[in-house]
């Protein structure tokens, strides 16, 4: 069923993941404009009328980040810190961002630049435990552990769909997780609650920065987790995650158009998430990778 879901929706692809060099990145020139407003102001506009030309990307006052530079002016946050990137892979994948705008900025599809924003505004003032807490907070409500008693074929379709990725991550951290009809969910042991929790201390701030907004997005720790150690692709991810959305669809119909924008949001919210993760990461092998993939 996964399979056949992935096929229909196969023509968007890879077209929704967030492209990393730009057409102009030889030279690192590249159209990009600069944000300098308040963080109230940037939460009400979500579009505006263009208004820059050229970008470039350079190394910053601080050994080994990197800033964007707008019609010679310099990037800034929302609450007005100097934008910078702790790497050149990071800063090209934000700078592509504002290149593929048009005659409009529209500031809500640009995911890698809102997550550099969150990371060097940290807006609630959160530290690693807090945002770790609220991470292993979804594990209690994870989407894949929540199953229904009927229809049997929606009881088959989970069963044969969310079952593998809760076997592997099981098997992949030795943990217990486990799922339930209750509507309370499964009860988490706490050893596995501790297991995550130091998997996720283990990422530096930045990269559990865009770990927590995938596990947002999906609604499953066990589908970004999943996600991040590429056991499944982003489009399974997303379509695990809806599984009994589409399920529904498939019985019921839908509003194509509505459900089609959804979907392909959600693609690529998560696509931006699981990049910016491996491109915050310490691991410059890591970085090279990607960039050549």
């Amino acid at each position: 069923m996964l399979r056949n879901l992935v096929r229909l929706h196969s023509r968007v692809g890879h077209a929704l993941s967030p492209p990393i060099v730009c057409p102009r990145s030889q030279a690192l020139k590249l159209p990009l404009p600069l944000l300098s407003v308040n963080s109230k102001y940037y939460s009400i506009i979500t579009e505006r009328k263009k208004f820059y030309e050229d970008v470039s990307i350079s190394h910053g006052e601080a050994g080994g980040m990197f800033e964007i530079n707008l019609d010679q002016r310099k990037l800034k946050t929302p609450g007005g810190k100097l934008f910078t990137a702790p790497n050149k892979a990071l800063a090209i994948a934000v700078a592509n961002e504002w290149d593929t705008q048009k005659d409009t900025v529209k500031f809500y599809s640009m995911h890698m630049t809102t997550l550099c924003n969150t990371a060097l505004d940290n807006p609630t003032f959160r530290s690693k435990d807090q945002m770790i807490t609220a991470a292993l907070k979804y594990l209690e409500t994870d989407t894949i552990c929540y199953r229904v008693e009927e229809p049997p074929s929606l009881v088959e379709l989970q069963n044969n769909e969310w079952d593998p990725v809760l076997n592997w991550i099981e098997d992949r951290y030795n943990v217990v997780v486990g799922s339930s009809t209750n509507i309370l969910g499964p009860e988490i042991p706490q050893a596995t609650m501790d297991t995550f929790r130091q998997h996720l201390g283990s990422y530096n701030f930045w990269s559990l920065t865009g770990l927590e907004y995938v596990i947002t997005q999906l609604k499953s720790v066990v589908l970004a987790f999943a996600l991040i150690d590429k056991h499944i692709t982003v489009e399974q991810a997303v379509l695990l995650s809806r599984l009994e959305e589409e399920f529904q669809i498939g019985h019921w119909g839908n509003v194509e158009w509505a459900h089609d924008v959804d979907l392909y949001e959600l693609r690529a919210r998560t696509a931006a998430g699981a990049l910016f993760v491996h491109f915050s990461s310490e691991s410059s092998t890591v970085k090279r990778k990607l960039m050549q993939d």
